[in-house]
């Protein structure tokens, strides 16, 4: 009896505890949100590492439970053709429960979809380097990351999601990966190859060779001729020169000179302020000499015209001075003649 007893009594403290452990878990993975916002979204992407109980966070706090992972084909896929090259029935669905009092209000249809209109999105985070995943809620650009759209309609409010951190991360390894498969390292290296021969011949026996040694035969001849130059004896005869140079530019009849030649510029600059007037009033005075030649011509015409004039009739008195000067000069009438004595 002793020992069934304590069979029993172990018995009943094995049950009551794996009671208390599985009444714990339910609590802490299903009770606080079983009265919550049941979401769902779906994934392109393998989901391993999320499970039935993982947090839902943002910005760090944990709002709801994922409480259902599951295929699309499977949820959705019942009583209609289904096209398996479709990317749309390649997707995994999870969905999950939020407490609306981790969020200080009430949640409708309408504020969830006009959260996903602003950028509201869901993506697979992992937890360290422990390989345990959770599902992660966060605003971004919604141009970035587009909604995607399904053909059928979800059970439950839809939030797009958006590509985990090593989904991206493999993308731009295998996109980086595909970019380097299509180098041709081969023809490359055979092209270096060839430039390293081709390098090696032109400096053996090529054009760069002969470059190469007429160079270092006018280095040669350069080094030759200024061991041959009298070096000190040029720099000292420099130096005289230079010293002789200052001493002419510091001298006095320098000086008087420069001074000259500024009073010389400033008179220049006179002279050529008082060249415009000069010309206008030399203008004026041509205009004017014009006017009046013109005048002179135009009396001249006239006075010459008259002394025509006055010739004409000296003429024609001379003439009659010479045909009858009695009658001319004391005015008797002329001569008759046969014709009128009759």
């Amino acid at each position: 009896m002793t020992g069934r007893g304590i069979f029993l009594r172990v018995g009943l403290l094995v049950l009551l505890g794996t009671g208390a452990i599985v009444g714990l878990v339910l609590f802490l993975s299903g009770n606080n949100f079983s009265n919550g916002v049941e979401l769902e979204t779906y994934f392109p992407e393998s989901v391993q590492g999320l499970d039935v109980g993982a947090p839902v966070n943002y910005l760090g706090v944990t709002l709801g439970r994922v409480n259902e992972i599951g295929l699309v084909t499977a949820e959705y896929g019942g009583g209609m053709p289904v096209d398996i090259r479709r990317t749309t029935y390649r997707l995994v669905y999870v969905r999950f429960v939020v407490n609306p009092r981790k969020i200080g209000r009430a949640l409708t249809p309408d504020d969830i979809k006009k959260a996903v209109t602003v950028g509201l999105r869901a993506r697979i985070a992992s937890q360290g380097i422990t390989g345990i995943s959770y599902l992660s809620l966060d605003f971004v650009d919604p141009a970035q990351y587009p909604a995607q759209a399904v053909p059928w309609t979800p059970v439950y409010p839809y939030i797009p999601s958006m590509p985990s951190t090593f989904a991206q991360v493999q993308s731009a390894a295998e996109a980086l990966a595909s970019q380097l498969q299509q180098i041709n390292f081969k023809a490359i290296a055979a092209g270096l190859l060839g430039l390293t021969q081709t390098l090696e011949k032109q400096l053996t026996n090529g054009d760069a060779h002969q470059t190469l040694a007429a160079a270092t035969a006018l280095l040669s001849s350069l080094r030759d001729s200024i061991g041959k130059a009298d070096l000190p004896a040029l720099s000292a005869s420099l130096r005289k020169t230079s010293d002789a140079a200052g001493n002419i530019v510091a001298s006095g009849q320098t000086r008087a000179l420069l001074t000259n030649a500024n009073h010389a510029v400033d008179e220049l600059a006179i002279a050529a302020r008082a060249l415009p007037p000069l010309i206008a009033a030399l203008s004026a005075t041509a205009d004017r000499t014009d006017a009046a030649t013109a005048e002179l011509e135009r009396r001249m015409t006239s006075i010459l015209a008259d002394l025509q004039a006055t010739a004409g009739n000296l003429r024609d008195t001379t003439d009659e001075l010479r045909s009858y000067p009695a009658g001319t000069i004391f005015g008797g009438p002329p001569p008759r003649s046969r014709a009128d004595g009759r």
